[in-house]
């Protein structure tokens, strides 16, 4: 089983969905977990439902409200996470966002939208992520793609777009 106590780990977009089984399983694995998202209704539900699961005095479970695409927000993020747990040593960019629309129907603000979640969040994350990395001796970086990254649809031009965007940024890095 995987031992990742003493351990910090930030999920992006954690407060449903995927996020929220990596943040649970990181969690069953011994991790401090740190969950982010737009929605503080969202992560409020979230908390909840990982504090039954994992009481506080077994391990720190942290929500913050973030918004990826802003690069002062994830900043503010990383601060938080290094006051609540004193350093991160595991990042998991999975925030993300999809709308699905031809190409001649996407308006422009819905395709900044999607590629600034997608892509320009992981970026910015990650950005933040390695000098706290490097000051702990390493970390990991997991970015959650998709199909999507590989196989383009019709209708998921800013989507592909983005996962594509998110594979490339993955493999050079």
């Amino acid at each position: 089983m995987l031992n990742l106590k003493g351990k910090s780990a930030l999920v992006t977009g954690g407060s449903k969905g995927i996020g929220l089984a990596i943040a649970r399983r990181l969690a069953r694995a011994g991790a401090n977990v740190a969950i982010c998202g737009r929605s503080e209704a969202a992560l409020a539900t979230a908390l909840d439902d990982l504090r039954r699961e994992f009481p506080p005095d077994t391990l720190k479970l942290v929500t913050l409200p973030a918004d990826v695409r802003s690069e002062d927000a994830v900043r503010k993020l990383f601060l938080a996470v290094d006051h609540e747990f004193g350093g991160l040593d595991i990042l998991v960019n999975n925030a993300g966002v999809g709308i699905f629309k031809d190409l001649a129907s996407i308006e422009p603000e819905e395709w900044k939208m999607v590629i600034d979640t997608n892509l320009t969040g992981a970026y910015l994350c990650s950005h933040e992520a390695l000098p706290r990395f490097r000051a702990r001796g390493g970390g990991w970086i997991v970015n959650i793609a998709s199909l999507a990254s590989k196989n383009s649809f019709a209708g998921g031009a800013a989507y592909n777009a983005s996962k594509f965007g998110l594979l490339g940024f993955s493999e050079a890095t």
